[in-house]
């Protein structure tokens, strides 16, 4: 189920992995368009606890037999042919008109129209299985869906709401030692065809000697731009790999480990990292746009996630360029385990992570 191009160059013949691509077809489309019908009736929100709690009983009864293989193959295959991505073409088919007009940012959402993608987001993380959950970190819990949409004001900024600039490939909250497993990415609306840019640690060759100081603890992990950032903070330190020695997995975070002016990175730890950059960029996939109802889901712990730069809200056609509907994305985060993390959650609420920076939890709450 692992997609692989062959390029020869001179008769030397390279395989490059590549993310996989399901297209969905309209009798599954329809029978997840169904279920999400049905179970919005049924508990009014996928934001109901009873329907999180069951969410995995819920995939296996109502999602496509095909689709639900796929996603357990995916889920516990860590492999060297796993990229760590799956590009579910045509998952939903999105009402643009009941959307209306994208609003300026994701403060003015109204989440209601993204009510039916949400099931249909969760259902998926169910078959995996996983747990949806939401994060302090990101907007103070916020939900299980955010709305990522261009804002003006940061359009400047390396997070989701910027556009003018190329979004660095990272896994999501690197900063975190309990970060999301998997991520889902629904395109509500693209219509400027901003291409996304994915990164998997499966496209190295190997991971030889030289990167083996990758798994050593000495790498200032900072949070996003978006988030302040304590003096303390400047003492936490972790591996960017882990896990098998061979095979490992990735905590990585390259405008904030590599590019952020105000972290100051010990000399052997910023060699490391330049090095591995140095490789690593020319590994990037961006030959995928998606379209509304595309789903992208990944194992953040193998594949790190970005975007090209882009003008909102302008669409180029053989060079002329159309005002359009800025796009949408609806980012849900999920977690095998709420065992693992209990420590780290609202004592009332463990799908609720108050994880602030490494280890460490917010203090208020």
């Amino acid at each position: 189920m692992n997609s692989l191009e062959i390029l020869d160059n001179d008769s030397m013949t390279e395989v490059k992995l590549l993310p996989t691509v399901i297209e969905i077809t309209s009798q599954e489309r329809r029978m997840i368009k169904d279920a999400a019908e049905h179970l919005e009736k049924k508990y009014g929100s996928y934001e109901n606890r009873d329907f999180i709690k069951h969410v995995h009983q819920m995939a296996s009864y109502f999602l496509p037999e095909r689709i639900l293989h796929i996603a357990a193959d995916f889920a516990s295959d860590f492999s060297k042919n796993q990229y760590g991505a799956l590009i579910f073409q045509g998952l939903m088919d999105i009402d643009q008109e009941l959307l209306g007009t994208t609003p300026p940012n994701w403060q003015s959402a109204d989440y209601s129209k993204f009510n039916l993608y949400g099931f249909a987001c969760a259902l998926i993380h169910g078959a995996l299985p996983s747990k949806p959950v939401q994060y302090y970190s990101q907007r103070k819990g916020g939900g299980l869906i955010h709305a990522i949409i261009p804002d003006e004001k940061m359009r400047e900024t390396q997070t989701g709401s910027g556009s003018a600039t190329d979004l660095y490939v990272h896994t999501e909250d690197a900063f975190l030692k309990h970060q999301a497993d998997f991520l889902s990415f629904m395109y509500v609306r693209n219509e400027e065809q901003v291409p996304s840019t994915l990164y998997s640690i499966r496209s190295h060759k190997s991971i030889g000697e030289n990167y083996r100081p990758l798994f050593d603890r000495i790498y200032k992990i900072p949070k996003d731009a978006n988030l302040e950032t304590g003096e303390s903070e400047e003492e936490a330190l972790d591996s960017v790999l882990y896990g098998n020695n061979k095979l490992p997995f990735m905590r990585f975070d390259a405008a904030e480990q590599l590019f952020n002016p105000s972290i100051k990175q010990s000399d052997d730890a910023h060699q490391c990292l330049a090095e591995f950059w140095d490789e690593a960029r020319h590994l990037i996939y961006s030959g995928f746009t998606p379209q509304a109802g595309d789903v992208i889901l990944v194992n953040n712990h193998l594949c790190a996630h970005g975007r090209s730069a882009f003008r909102a809200g302008v669409r180029n056609i053989d060079g002329i360029e159309y005002a359009c509907e800025r796009r949408i994305m609806l980012r849900m985060m999920s977690k095998v385990s709420l065992i693992d993390m209990r420590a780290h959650t609202l004592t009332e609420d463990p799908f609720f992570v108050i994880e602030e920076h490494l280890g460490k939890n917010f203090q208020h709450l």
